[in-house]
């Protein structure tokens, strides 16, 4: 811009003054807006302000008040705080000084140089401002770097955190899994009897021991022997809810929990559906394997104070009853006296 049509106003030529202070106001004696840096001039890009009234423009605060010229002059020399009228009335701190043409003395109009203080991470993506827009020696700039340098810092902790709550869950997971067959482990099992009977949640348990395995690892090696554990597993979950419990707790025992079902008839049926299915022989590298299971059942309802060791130790007798009746088949604990039990 000629600096020569401004001759009172600007002694500087508008690219110096945009250099060193990209956010000024040059304003004159009228109180009209006459140039304007250009990171102010991105504060208001759809209505420039070069031409407009300042007044009409911001408003000044600390005391709130419109910004006349005569305001404006009054506070020469001393801190401003200057509120966009538009948008989001962004308030931005800075200081007048009069301006003066050669040889006319004052009056000739103010130089405000203004910041956006701390609203400048705000103001960075609002109106997309970068480092480039500020004076070099503006602290700003130092705030900038230590904001971006604290993002990248935050960034890689939440990356952090991420993949070490990641690791402490996969490391949770596998304490409670069973290796080979991925069913939940005896820890597992320990902890959700114990919140079951915590909670006093009514709930049926069986116990499921495989009949003929040893002969199936014997003969066939324990390769066979792991494959059918794992084919064991396959059909203990297609049997069962995704809310049941099942784990494997030995070599071929295997217990299943299932909160809200206790009810005997409907416990039978999934335990004989089991047997049917481990019944059916198992094809491992040509060589057919065949086991069968026996069961033992008890539910939680036949207890005043259910304790997780008592059910399964009646659990495991009810289940030695069904191997000494000639295994394949399942049977429910029975009280030794009518009545529910106590621990």
């Amino acid at each position: 811009m000629n600096t020569a049509a401004t001759p009172g106003i600007l002694a500087f030529a508008p690219e110096v003054l945009a250099r060193l202070m990209p956010m000024y106001l040059a304003i004159s004696a009228a109180g009209i807006i006459t140039h304007v840096g250009p990171t102010m001039a991105k504060l208001s890009p759809s209505d420039p302000m070069p031409g407009r009234a300042v007044d009409a423009v911001f408003e000044l605060c600390r005391p709130s008040a419109p910004a006349s010229m005569a305001a404006l002059t009054a506070r020469a020399g001393r801190r401003l705080h200057l509120m966009l009228r538009a948008g989001d009335g962004a308030v931005l701190r800075g200081v007048a000084v009069p301006l003066a043409g050669p040889g006319q003395g004052q009056g000739q109009g103010l130089l405000i140089n203004l910041s956006i203080g701390i609203g400048v991470v705000k103001a960075l993506e609002k109106y997309a401002l970068t480092h480039a827009d500020f004076a070099p020696t503006d602290l700003t700039v130092e705030m900038l770097y230590l904001v971006e340098a604290q993002s990248a810092v935050m960034a890689e902790s939440r990356n952090l955190n991420l993949r070490l709550q990641g690791a402490k869950s996969t490391a949770e997971e596998q304490a409670l899994t069973d290796t080979l067959t991925g069913l939940r482990n005896r820890r597992a099992l320990d902890l959700t009897l114990a919140a079951l009977t915590r909670h006093e949640t009514a709930f049926g348990l069986m116990h499921i021991d495989l009949d003929f395995f040893k002969q199936v690892n014997d003969t066939l090696g324990h390769a066979a022997g792991d494959h059918v554990l794992r084919e064991v597993a396959r059909v203990l979950l297609a049997e069962t809810r995704h809310s049941d419990t099942v784990a494997r707790v030995g070599g071929d025992e295997f217990v299943l929990i299932m909160p809200g079902l206790y009810d005997a008839a409907q416990l039978g049926q999934i335990a004989r559906r089991i047997i049917e299915h481990l019944t059916l022989p198992t094809e491992f590298e040509g060589e057919v394997c065949r086991i069968s299971a026996s069961i033992g059942l008890t539910v939680s309802t036949l207890y005043d104070h259910p304790d997780a060791d008592r059910m399964l130790s009646d659990a495991d007798d009810a289940l030695y009853a069904s191997k000494r009746a000639g295994r394949g088949q399942a049977q429910f604990f029975t009280p030794p006296e009518p009545g529910r039990l106590s621990a």
